[in-house]
C-alpha cells in the first residue's frame, strides 16, 4: 500500500508544479477520487492563495486555500452570501429550477431562526442522555466484526454507526435505516456514466423519494405532541412549520448529510491516518487517555468536507484579488488545515498536538457546524471501544475513494482485525 501511494504521490506532484497556474482546477473531482490533490493546493497557498480558474465543469470560481483568508470569508457573511438563489454552498451550481433552501443556505436572519428550531437536538444535556446509546450501539458493532478475516470497514463500522445515530436522530424507521445512507449519497453525487446515480434526472428522482417518505413522518408528527426528534422539531417549530416542500427537503438532506458523512469518513479517515503513521497507532496504545486529542486531529487530517463555496454579493478585494459581485468564492477546508502560517506541522498526523481544535473542519462564523460536538463524541467512544477490544486494526489496501470534490470520503476500506 504504501510503496503505490508514494509513486502515485510523486507524479501528482509532478503534474501540479508542470501545470501553468492559470490552467490550474483545483476542484476536478478525479484528483480527491485519486488523492492527488495535496500538491495542488500546497503549491496555490505558496504561489497563488486566492487563485482564479476561468474554466471547469462547475463553471469560473475563486479558490481561498490559506487558513487566515478562508477565515476572513467564513465570517463575513455579508459579502459572502450562502443563499441557494444565488447559489448555495457548493462549487457546484444547482440547476436554478432545483435549488433548494436550508438552513446553511440561508443568510441572516432566515438562517438564525431554522438553525434555533434544530439546535437543541444536540445541546449538552441531551448529548450526555444519548453518550450511553451511543457506546452500547458501538459495543454491538465491534463485537460483531470478524476476527482475523478482511472485512469492509467503510460498511461494517462507518456506515453502520452514523446511519443508526441518524435513524435515532429523526426517529426514523430502525428497520430502513439504510434509506438514510443512500439518500445522503446521492444528494451529494454527482451523476456520471457508471456512477452513483448516471443522470440529474435519476438524482432527482430519488430524492423525490426521499422527500414523499419523510412527508409521511412530518404529517404523523404534525399531529402529535411535539416530540426531541428533528422531524418533530421541523414540524412544530415556528420558523419552520410552514416550509414548502422544498424547503423542507432541504432541511431534511442537510441533516442527513451533516449528521452522516463527517463522522462516518472521519471513522474511516482515522483508522487509515493511523495505519499510515504506526508510531502514532503505537503511542495511541500506550496511553488510551490520547484519545481526547486524537479525535479533532482525526477531524483535521481528514477534513470531511473539501470545501464549503460563497458567492460575492458584492466586489471586494481578498489577497490582493479582486472579487466581482456575483463570482463563486471557494473555501477549501482541505488546504486550509494545511496550512503551516496558521498550524504547527500540519503535514504530520499528531496525536497528542497541544492545540488539536485548531482546524477549519467545522467551519467558522454563524455557519459552523451544528452537531460538531456529537461527531466528536461518536469518535470518541468508536476509538474507547476499539482500543478495549482489539490489539491492531491492519488496513489491507489503498482505500476506494469518493469522487467527489466536495466530500472527502470512501467507498470501501479492506481492514483486518488482531485481538
Amino acid at each position: 500500500m504504501a510503496d503505490g501511494a508514494l509513486n502515485r504521490s510523486d507524479e501528482a506532484r509532478a503534474r501540479a508544479y508542470a501545470l501553468p497556474l492559470e490552467d490550474m482546477n483545483p476542484g476536478d473531482p478525479e484528483l480527491f477520487r485519486t488523492d492527488s490533490f495535496w500538491p495542488y493546493f500546497e503549491r496555490l497557498r505558496a504561489e497563488d492563495p486566492v487563485h482564479y480558474c476561468r474554466d471547469s465543469e462547475f463553471g469560473p470560481y475563486w479558490s481561498v486555500t490559506r487558513y487566515e483568508d478562508i477565515m476572513a470569508v467564513d465570517t463575513n457573511h455579508a459579502v459572502f452570501s450562502s443563499d441557494a438563489a444565488l447559489g448555495g454552498i457548493t462549487i457546484r451550481d444547482a440547476r436554478p429550477d432545483l435549488r433548494r433552501s436550508s438552513f446553511i443556505a440561508m443568510d441572516p436572519p432566515r438562517h438564525d431562526v431554522q438553525r434555533k428550531t434544530v439546535s437543541p437536538i444536540v445541546s449538552p444535556m441531551n448529548l450526555h442522555m444519548m453518550e450511553p446509546i451511543i457506546r452500547g450501539r458501538v459495543a454491538e458493532i465491534l463485537d460483531a466484526l470478524p476476527v482475523g478475516q478482511p472485512f469492509d470497514w467503510v460498511d461494517r463500522v462507518s456506515i453502520e454507526l452514523t446511519t443508526q445515530m441518524l435513524a435515532t436522530l429523526f426517529d426514523f424507521p430502525f428497520e430502513q435505516r439504510r434509506k438514510l445512507t443512500r439518500w445522503s449519497d446521492v444528494a451529494t453525487t454527482i451523476p456520471y456514466a457508471g456512477g452513483l446515480v448516471e443522470t440529474e434526472e435519476a438524482r432527482q428522482a430519488e430524492l423525490m423519494e426521499c422527500l414523499a417518505f419523510f412527508t409521511d413522518l412530518w404529517n404523523e408528527r404534525v399531529n402529535q405532541p411535539p416530540r426531541g426528534d428533528l422531524v418533530s422539531m421541523l414540524a412544530h417549530g415556528e420558523a419552520t412549520r410552514n416550509m414548502s416542500p422544498d424547503e423542507y427537503l432541504g432541511n431534511i438532506i442537510l441533516l442527513i448529510v451533516g449528521g452522516n458523512d463527517t463522522t462516518r469518513n472521519s471513522i474511516t479517515g482515522g483508522l487509515l491516518a493511523l495505519n499510515q503513521n504506526p508510531e502514532e497507532y503505537a503511542k495511541l496504545k500506550a496511553n488510551p487517555g490520547l484519545v481526547a486529542s486524537l479525535v479533532p486531529e482525526i477531524i483535521r487530517w481528514q477534513t470531511p468536507l473539501a470545501h464549503m463555496r460563497r458567492t460575492a454579493t458584492e466586489d471586494v478585494q481578498l489577497g490582493g484579488k479582486t472579487i466581482r459581485k456575483g463570482d463563486k468564492v471557494v473555501m477549501w477546508y482541505v488546504s486550509g488545515n494545511r496550512d503551516e502560517r496558521a498550524i504547527p506541522e500540519p503535514e504530520r498526523f499528531i496525536i497528542d498536538r497541544e492545540r488539536p481544535r485548531q482546524h477549519l473542519s467545522f467551519g467558522f462564523g454563524i455557519h459552523r457546524c451544528v452537531g460538531n460536538r456529537l461527531a466528536e463524541l461518536q469518535l470518541k467512544i468508536v476509538w474507547e471501544e476499539v482500543l478495549k477490544r482489539f490489539s491492531h486494526i491492519q488496513v489491507l489496501e489503498e482505500p476506494e475513494r469518493v469522487r467527489s470534490s466536495f466530500v472527502k470520503g470512501y467507498e470501501r476500506m479492506l481492514v483486518k482485525i488482531s485481538r
